[in-house]
């Protein structure tokens, strides 16, 4: 009988323990499992919330100084799940929850190959909220697997969301995690790419996971707009980005159609929400930014 790869589930909170707590309750980890929480500094009282919560689900803490955003939180995790003697990382959003069956599915399929594993995500009613995405290189908008039809004859490449996925140690660790550059958003498509650039695939397997997104943002104006935060980062970050894959003239072409492209963004939130100025600001920040990010200048959050 084949003897199961040691694993962790790598977890980062900021101001969310509540929802770790709920999420993750039910999880019943084998031996050689680990759920790891990296908490990212929001204050005192969130700190020792998540104390007490490691200590109910029998979880390892990594508690940072400061918030080093999902991608250096999820490598913070790594890092030490990696000294734990994990053989599979496996992030997974404090809004999301999965059934032991389902992760030891995604672990099973990761072990031992160069791929990216990914659940279908679904929301608390069932709607697929991810079974593989797509991000076309001709002015860096992205949609589902599903609409391919609609986008027949352009160039695109594929990812997969970072909201959870499963990788083995070794290719985790010669691609160096997730660009900390990123902050939050697009880190998961630039991983995507470096797994598929060493030789990996991105593999959908029948794993749900059930995710609540959002949960884990401030400032959302209705159920359906999304956060300044998500605005600004997932304008400016698809020109750092290209920057870092695309060559000069695709940069350009990217870069001309910002407003474009950071507009329909907007629009993923609806229309009544334009009429407050949140999300222009997060607009007009991330488009600015976008363009220096794009010119290889630095930027200040």
């Amino acid at each position: 009988m084949a003897v199961s790869p040691s694993f962790a589930v790598v977890t980062v909170n900021y101001g969310s323990s509540a929802l770790i707590a709920e999420n993750f309750g039910g999880l019943a980890l084998p031996p050689q499992g680990r759920l790891i929480i990296v908490d990212s500094f929001s204050s005192t009282a969130e700190r020792e919330a998540v104390r007490i919560v490691a200590g109910e689900l029998g979880a390892e803490c990594v508690l940072l100084d400061e918030n080093l955003g999902y991608g250096g939180g999820t490598n913070a995790g790594a890092a030490r799940a990696l000294e734990l003697g994990a053989e599979v990382i496996v992030p997974l959003n404090p809004d999301a929850s999965i059934a032991i069956a389902d992760l030891q599915t995604l672990v099973d399929a990761a072990h031992g190959t160069r791929d990216l594993v990914s659940p279908r995500i679904v929301t608390g009613a069932g709607a697929t909220w991810f079974a593989g995405a797509d991000l076309y290189l001709d002015d860096g908008t992205t949609a589902g697997r599903a609409a391919r039809a609609r986008h027949e004859g352009r160039p695109r490449r594929e990812w997969a969301t970072g909201a959870c996925f499963a990788l083995s140690a070794d290719v985790w660790q010669r691609l160096g995690g997730l660009d900390e550059d990123y902050f939050l958003y697009w880190e998961d498509i630039d991983l995507s790419h470096r797994v598929l650039d060493a030789g990996g695939s991105l593999i959908l397997s029948d794993a749900i996971v059930v995710h609540d997104e959002g949960g884990t943002h401030d400032g959302v104006a209705s159920d359906r707009a999304k956060s300044s935060t998500y605005y600004y980062f997932n304008i400016r970050n698809r020109m750092l980005y290209a920057r870092k894959h695309l060559n000069r003239s695709d940069v350009r072409r990217w870069r001309r159609s910002s407003l474009r492209v950071g507009y329909g963004i907007l629009l993923q939130g609806g229309r009544r929400q334009l009429l407050s100025a949140a999300p222009w600001r997060a607009y007009a920040r991330g488009i600015r930014d976008g363009y220096r990010v794009s010119r290889g200048k630095a930027e200040a959050r």
